[in-house]
């Protein structure tokens, strides 16, 4: 462990960093040329251009145009070679080849690094099929799938190494995969106001979901803490690095929870030296398809919402069975609703019967397409039979003629009628008359692409949605028509926010028959003491944590809300005072956490999340435990874990979980009156 045992390391360093920042001095140099040059021509363009004629303008267009291309492309490797100087690589693996007769060394990084001089390798990046050793293989036999087919050999070492600022603070000879000790020591660690890479303590199981190149659609339950975002996030890292050629940062989109969320993880992707992909939300996607439509309110907050009948219709749209219902009536309406008669101008006649067999020809499209398609058919029809020379109808107005012979004027209409067809009308109500509830966006949309058509991204290649369970069949539905994509679908069951989703794992399995469904059981984020805590508010019994050991939680009784309140500020006070970063003080509602921002706000520097919050910062954070899932903290304080806020409910139960899952080291609930019957007192 001591680095005066490895003065070949150091020595090795010290090469590398020679030759990087050799390196970046000359792409430095290069960077400054290509922007002289192309400031020279840019110059030379205005004060010639009257001067010379437009062939030359022409040249010289595309010759900046090229320089450009030339000058990004120079920054990007330099940036990258910048971030190396701090921290060139963690990782060496020597490693002998079948039939070789010498061991060959590979170091392990975030990029890789080339000597130009030497055309040679002198830095892999962690995504490069060799260095899947380092995570997946224990010395001795061994072997890694390249481009020319299976690698086998015999890996003769294996070496951890931790540079910072270009400093070697440790060396760890690592016989077995990624040494508990490492990971110890990584997991220790204080938290940031961005989520961190993790491609030094990747672990086997998740290297192999890492670098899962050939399943379309991948789904990942993981327990709090399994690092399921991180992972997705590494994956889409690995895909961009493998397909380089045909995937791009612009052809993969996150659906996250809130743009808080968004913030908190913008940093990964960049750190692994690929551009940031496109994020957007449910709401987002509604607003862009339903717009000029009809318009929505925003999603309720369920425990601020008591509205027995609204929650009722919302658990009726919310499980799979609902999908299923909207898909007998579209297929029925789709038959039932069109009956065509024969479309017939002056002599020229289309008769029903042809129209009809048209009508099922385009059975893969929308009806308004279909329609459209058929008017396109009825005026190539018209052309071919017009003998005589009369006046052709306008396709206009065929398609006007065909519409009519739908039922249905609009997709409103359509949406009113299941519900009558159903006999459920009770379980559709308009807040205005040209307004939806959040519950019914989505059902909606899934009638607009079956009646009308949605707005297809067809640049998207890679769709990757977080927090799964907090989100209906319906949406899912309404994605698998917008986004004809492969996919990776990540969150876990267990930690459901809306308490009228009653949606399950199986049902996913449902939604996505070929899908491959992996789990990840063990946390990392919190202690074990955490972890025993939480398991004794909500027994997942395949939540295994990490024997990382830490202080035993506070459960604190307090005399009453004002006692509580000092309390917390012991709390904050201790905080301030260690070398901690985050602390997390996280109500149970929205509401909740704006009142206790009210009280401590004028005392202490914090900040409030709230759904209209779009950053994560350091500090002192309060919020609620909708708004606090994905997030970590080093200190979580949770206030008014008595009977009455969270009572004996699998909600509340899940609410609780999810409140202490957040924390990383250390963890305290206050209460005033009687504690909350879901801590199991041991």
């Amino acid at each position: 462990m001591t680095i005066e045992r490895y003065p070949e390391e150091v020595k090795h360093l010290e090469e590398i960093k020679m030759k990087l920042n050799d390196s970046l001095n000359n792409y430095g140099e290069t960077v400054e040329r290509y922007d002289q040059e192309y400031k020279d021509s840019k110059r030379y363009l205005a004060e010639y251009r009257n001067e010379i004629d437009s062939k030359e303008i022409f040249q010289n267009e595309t010759a900046m145009n090229q320089i450009e291309r030339a000058g990004i492309v120079a920054v990007q490797i330099r940036d990258k070679i910048a971030k190396l100087v701090d921290s060139p690589y963690f990782a060496r693996i020597d490693f002998r080849q079948e039939r070789e007769e010498y061991d060959s060394t590979y170091y392990i990084g975030r990029f890789s690094f080339s000597d130009k001089e030497q055309a040679e390798i002198l830095i892999f990046d962690w995504r490069t099929p060799i260095s899947s050793m380092f995570y997946d293989c224990e010395l001795g036999s061994a072997g890694y799938d390249a481009p020319i087919g299976r690698i086998n050999g015999e890996l003769i070492r294996k070496r951890q190494l931790k540079i910072s600022q270009g400093q070697i603070e440790y060396v760890l000879e690592s016989g077995i995969n990624i040494q508990d000790d490492v990971l110890q020591r990584e997991l220790s660690q204080t938290s940031d106001e961005k989520m961190k890479t993790i491609i030094s303590t990747i672990q086997r199981e998740q290297n192999k979901i890492i670098r899962n190149e050939k399943t379309d659609i991948l789904i990942i339950q993981g327990v709090a803490g399994s690092g399921k975002t991180s992972i997705a996030l590494h994956r889409i890292a690995y895909l961009l690095y493998r397909f380089h050629e045909t995937l791009t940062a612009q052809n993969v989109v996150i659906l996250s929870p809130n743009k808080v969320f968004a913030d908190y993880i913008s940093n990964v992707l960049p750190e692994l030296g690929e551009e940031p992909i496109y994020e957007m939300s449910f709401t987002e996607i509604a607003e862009v398809q339903l717009y000029g439509i009809i318009q929505f309110e925003p999603e309720r907050d369920p425990l601020e919402t008591y509205d027995p009948a609204w929650s009722e219709r919302v658990r009726f749209k919310s499980n799979i069975d609902f999908v299923n219902r909207m898909n007998e009536y579209l297929e029925y309406a789709a038959l039932e609703y069109f009956k065509p008669v024969d479309c017939q101008f002056g002599r020229l006649k289309a008769p029903k019967e042809w129209i009809l067999n048209r009508y099922n020809a385009y059975k893969k499209h929308p009806i308004l397409r279909r329609l459209q398609e058929i008017s396109e058919d009825i005026y190539e029809r018209f052309l071919t039979q017009n003998m005589r020379g009369d006046v052709l109808p306008k396709q206009n107005a065929i398609y006007k003629k065909l519409a009519s012979m739908f039922k249905m004027k609009n997709t409103l209409a359509l949406y009113h009628d299941f519900y009558r067809v159903m006999d459920i009308t009770e379980k559709f109500v308009m807040p205005g008359r040209d307004s939806l509830e959040w519950e019914d966006v989505y059902p909606f949309l899934y009638f607009h692409a079956t009646f009308e058509g949605l707005k297809e991204n067809k640049l998207i290649r890679h769709l990757v949605i977080d927090e799964m369970q907090d989100y209906t069949p319906a949406q899912y539905a309404v994605m698998n028509k917008l986004f004809h994509c492969k996919k990776t679908i990540l969150g876990d069951i267990g930690q459901s926010l809306n308490p009228n989703h009653l949606h399950t794992l199986d049902d996913f399995k449902r939604i996505y028959e070929n899908a491959e469904v992996v789990e990840l059981n063990k946390s990392y984020r919190s202690t074990f003491e955490i972890i025993s805590l939480a398991k004794r508010i909500q027994n997942v019994a395949a939540l295994e944590p990490i024997e990382r050991h830490g202080d035993i939680p506070e459960i604190i009784v307090c005399s009453d809300s004002q006692d509580e309140l000092e309390k917390i500020r012991e709390k904050i006070g201790d905080f301030q005072a260690s070398g901690n970063v985050t602390m997390g003080i996280i109500l149970k509602t929205n509401s909740k956490a704006a009142a206790l921002y009210q009280n401590l706000s004028q005392d202490y520097p914090m900040q409030l999340l709230t759904p209209d919050s779009r950053e994560f910062a350091k500090g002192i954070i309060i919020t609620s435990v909708r708004m606090s899932k994905g997030l970590e903290f080093d200190e979580v304080v949770i206030p008014s874990t008595d009977s009455e806020t969270y009572r004996d409910e699998e909600y509340d139960r899940k609410l609780l979980y999810i409140a202490c899952t957040r924390a990383m080291h250390k963890l305290s609930l206050t209460h005033t009156g009687a504690l909350t019957g879901l801590i199991q007192i041991e």
